[in-house]
């Protein structure tokens, strides 16, 4: 009798587990995994399929790693390839790569594609080890779930429908505060989501708009399939600004201290070979006023004053503008407001500088003319530079260039012209005063 009723049990719960897959799944995923493990293995595959599915990748992933090798890759292989490399994301290196290589190759080549997401989107900013809970889940089930999981930065729980489709995030806070037979989907609070290939600036967005902590991200069909922190976003943020510091000078990106003299060369040179072009233009600029030089030799002694205030405040102007375009804070159609501003704050320090230089410069050459060219001069260069340090970035975005590719070599190149062409040329009017 203990037989048959064991037997008829037995029966019962492999009709339920293939009737009522979801509901199943949401009982097992509080089992012991080596038990889960020895239901899946005696399942048939299609039902096996249903089950691993559902499961949250984490339980999932460690399921796989309890049942045989013939087993583990006719699952894998029949299984949705974006819910493998949901589970695989949850695995060590080295058990991942074993799996990996028992597959056929094909089926390789296409869960790495799906798991490389291209350059500076979504998908490469996220952790695809996100939460999710589906309907019937209570706030202690949730808690203990995420207790068990390996993932120590969270903020958010992300609900799912049975079939992972996102429906919106659930603060850890006020899981933590509803009371243990709570249900989760009475917490919920509708969320803002990203795809994997949305990209960064997007992103960046996101958070900046919303104040968020975590960002879901999703696949083409709303299937929750990572999240994006906030830490991560900081990251890579302080990384990109290392990054554009480098390629504003003409550096490249892979650069780093200890690479090897020939890769260092071959990334500089070009860029190097930009700058004497655009040195020589400044050059030639001063050429133009050589006589006006040799008749007042101490015009050549104030030349690197002027060119350097004018240079210094083209780079501040360049920095604010670099930094709002890199966090959405300004569009490119708002370029007049930004010129506007930059131009009347490069315009107010000019006249201060150009009181205080002027004031100098008459006390060591007691020339009242010198004074007032370097003045005058000091004023114009000042307020074109900020203008310049504006129109460079917003003007190579807008031609759909990376804005920090170089653009200090260019800035320099204005501003250095400007402020040679002014100082000289208005010394060349006032030369009768000096």
């Amino acid at each position: 009798m203990k037989n048959d009723a064991a037997a008829g049990f037995e029966k019962l719960a492999r009709t339920f587990l293939r009737e009522f897959p979801d509901e199943a799944t949401r009982r097992l995923d509080d089992l012991p995994v080596k038990e889960i493990a020895r239901l899946v293995r005696a399942e048939p595959l299609r039902h096996a399929i249903a089950l691993m599915e559902r499961l949250e990748p984490r339980i999932a992933a460690d399921v796989l790693l309890l049942l045989p090798e013939d087993a583990r890759r006719n699952l894998v292989s029949a299984m949705d390839p974006v819910r493998v490399v949901a589970l695989l994301a949850w695995l060590e290196k080295q058990p991942r790569a074993a799996l990996l290589a028992q597959l056929e190759p094909g089926l390789t080549r296409e869960l790495r594609m799906i798991a490389e997401y291209p350059p500076e989107t979504a998908g490469r900013l996220m952790d695809p080890r996100a939460i999710g809970v589906t309907p019937g889940t209570t706030a202690q089930q949730a808690l203990t779930r995420l207790r068990a999981g390996r993932t120590q930065r969270m903020a958010d729980v992300f609900f799912t429908d049975n079939d992972g489709f996102l429906t919106g995030t659930v603060s850890l806070q006020r899981l933590a505060l509803a009371d243990p037979d709570t249900l989760v989907e009475t917490l919920v609070q509708p969320s803002v989501s990203v795809q994997a290939i949305d990209p960064q600036d997007e992103v960046v967005e996101h958070f900046t708009k919303g104040r968020l902590t975590s960002l879901p991200v999703v696949d083409f069909e709303g299937r929750l399939i990572g999240v994006v922190s906030y830490d991560t976003l900081a990251l890579t943020a302080q990384e990109d600004v290392a990054a554009d510091m480098l390629t504003m000078v003409g550096v490249n990106r892979e650069e780093r201290a200890l690479s090897p003299v020939s890769f260092a060369v071959r990334k500089r040179l070009p860029w190097l070979q930009i700058n004497l072009l655009t040195a020589f233009l400044a050059a030639s600029v001063v050429g133009v006023f050589e006589d006006t030089i040799a008749r007042f030799t101490a015009l050549a002694v104030l030349l690197p004053v002027v060119a350097g205030q004018s240079g210094n405040t083209g780079a501040q102007a360049l920095a604010v503008t670099m930094r709002g375009l890199a966090m959405r804070e300004i569009r490119i159609g708002q370029w007049l407001s930004v010129v506007r501003k930059e131009a009347s704050v490069a315009l107010f320090n000019g006249v201060a500088v150009a009181l205080t230089t002027s004031a100098a410069v008459w006390i060591w050459s007691r020339s009242v003319g010198l004074a007032l060219v370097i003045g005058a001069s000091m004023v114009i260069s000042m307020a074109a530079a900020g203008v310049a340090g504006v129109l460079v970035p917003t003007g190579l975005t807008k031609v759909g260039q990376d804005p920090a590719q170089s653009s200090s070599i260019i800035l320099t190149t204005v501003t250095d012209i400007v402020g040679f062409a002014s100082f000289l040329g208005i010394a060349t009017l006032l030369s009768s005063m000096l």
